[in-house]
């Protein structure tokens, strides 16, 4: 089965309504739409692009105002989903439960299912300026288009919780992320072929661009997207399917081939998942 996937590189800038907000994500949608794309992924926090709007009395937004935007942003990404028959990866938004501030990872399907995953690994930033709490709970998604995870951004940089995932039967994972500076945005890259590699999977990240000169911590954005593969011969050398323009406003298309991914794992000429040593480093042995 081939996987068509899109993957768009958000250009985070003011905006004035959500009307506006809801408009720049339909340009994506539709253009997705052009290639007959299967799956959509936008980036982390690309919701922060609601708290230029500011406040009625004009006073700043902060990172405490993005959660009363959840009830939209679901009902608008649910339609999107359904009415377009897309598997919409809809970047991740802030939540509140509890008292506490999750970032958390949504993803709509056709069908009108709503799932969602929070961020299992807190940057320092997140913890000491926007008072982050961490996830707990680690979640697979079962679609039309193959078993997927998603893991935003920082997660992508531990190995245990992507073997997790794998052990469990991932096939792609979605890698939102927002870096704000080229080390950090070839952090998350690196970690992304690594764990292509190690697991046998595809992995697809993309990041925001742009600026928000009203966020604070949104100021500076350092994004690309990719679709990733493992470094085997029937894939490209470089493990990149497609990969978009550094900093730019697009949207970047790729399919990824299944089929592909189980033979090279069983054949291919490392055998990187069948191959650990169980013996030595016992979890995980699904």
């Amino acid at each position: 089965m081939k996987v068509r996937v899109s993957a768009v590189q958000y250009h985070l800038h003011r905006i004035h309504h959500f009307d506006d907000f809801k408009a720049q994500v339909m340009h994506y949608v539709k253009t997705a739409e052009e290639f007959d794309t299967d799956i959509l992924l936008f980036p982390e926090f690309m919701t922060t692009q609601l708290l230029s709007m500011g406040k009625k009395d004009g006073s700043p937004m902060t990172i405490q105002d993005l959660p009363d935007f959840t009830e939209s942003y679901i009902s608008f990404f649910k339609d999107v989903a359904t009415n377009r028959k897309l598997i919409v990866a809809a970047g991740t938004h802030v939540i509140s439960e509890g008292g506490k501030l999750y970032n958390v990872a949504f993803m709509f399907q056709p069908d009108g299912t709503v799932s969602q995953q929070a961020k299992l690994h807190i940057t320092p930033t997140e913890k000491k300026a926007w008072n982050m709490t961490e996830g707990n709970d680690v979640a697979l998604f079962e679609t039309e288009k193959g078993t997927i995870a998603l893991l935003t951004c920082y997660d992508i940089e531990f190995p245990e919780v992507v073997r997790m995932v794998r052990a469990k039967g991932a096939d792609l994972i979605l890698c939102p992320s927002c870096t704000d500076n080229e080390q950090g945005f070839y952090r998350v890259r690196y970690c992304c072929h690594a764990r292509a590699i190690e697991n046998q999977i595809y992995v697809v990240n993309t990041g925001t661009v742009g600026a928000l000169h009203e966020v604070d911590f949104m100021r500076s954005n350092y994004g690309q997207a990719a679709l990733i593969t493992p470094n085997d011969i029937p894939f490209p050398p470089r493990g990149i399917m497609v990969e978009g323009v550094l900093n730019q406003d697009m949207v970047v298309t790729g399919d990824l081939d299944l089929d592909l991914l189980y033979e090279v794992r069983e054949k291919g000429s490392v055998r990187t998942w069948l191959d650990r040593r169980l013996d030595l480093y016992p979890s995980f042995q699904s």
